[in-house]
């Protein structure tokens, strides 16, 4: 019988990218709750593709007779997974002050012209503005090492994938 590696198994992939994207949420958690560190609205929307991807991993796992479907979730978390890269990367520009963020950001539109437009646009600024980073180590912040972070796990769905759909071939080329 031919030893068959594990990242062959989607279900196996699926409850490791799921594993991995809950350490991120809880270290962002971690940053937010215990140590104070308060997120922006980019800082949120990096999240959102964690919780997708350990969506897909639970149902990956649920739903382990479809075979086919754990495949595809792996390319979905894989794509997921690039659109965080994506997010992250726009917010380290935003840091490093190459490109202005989204209005949600900080930015501000027009001056207001009335006291009640002033009070609304005071009310409405996000607390934690995109272009400053809170935290950073060796130089790299969060936002840049969730670049680094989602890539790697973008790769590893990808290359599952691709190991899936191999097997897949395999199997029936030969039975």
């Amino acid at each position: 019988m031919m030893n068959r590696l594990p990242i062959d198994d989607p279900r196996y992939t699926a409850g490791l990218l799921a594993i991995a994207s809950a350490g991120v949420l809880a270290a962002a958690l971690f940053f937010q709750f215990a140590l104070g560190y308060q997120p922006c609205v980019l800082c949120l929307w990096q999240r959102v593709p964690y919780g997708a991807v350990m969506a897909f991993g639970i149902v990956t796992l649920l739903f382990r007779q479809w075979r086919g479907l754990g495949d595809a979730l792996l390319v979905a978390s894989g794509l997921a997974l690039l659109a965080g890269a994506g997010i992250a990367a726009y917010h380290v520009g935003v840091e490093q002050h190459w490109w202005a963020g989204t209005s949600a950001c900080g930015a501000s539109g027009r001056a207001p012209q009335t006291l009640e437009e002033l009070r609304a646009q005071v009310l409405a600024a996000p607390v934690t503005r995109c272009d400053e980073v809170a935290w950073s180590l060796f130089g790299i912040s969060m936002a840049g090492y969730n670049v680094v972070i989602s890539l790697a796990l973008s790769a590893f769905a990808f290359a599952a994938a691709r190991a899936a759909y191999i097997r897949t071939s395999v199997s029936r080329t030969f039975a």
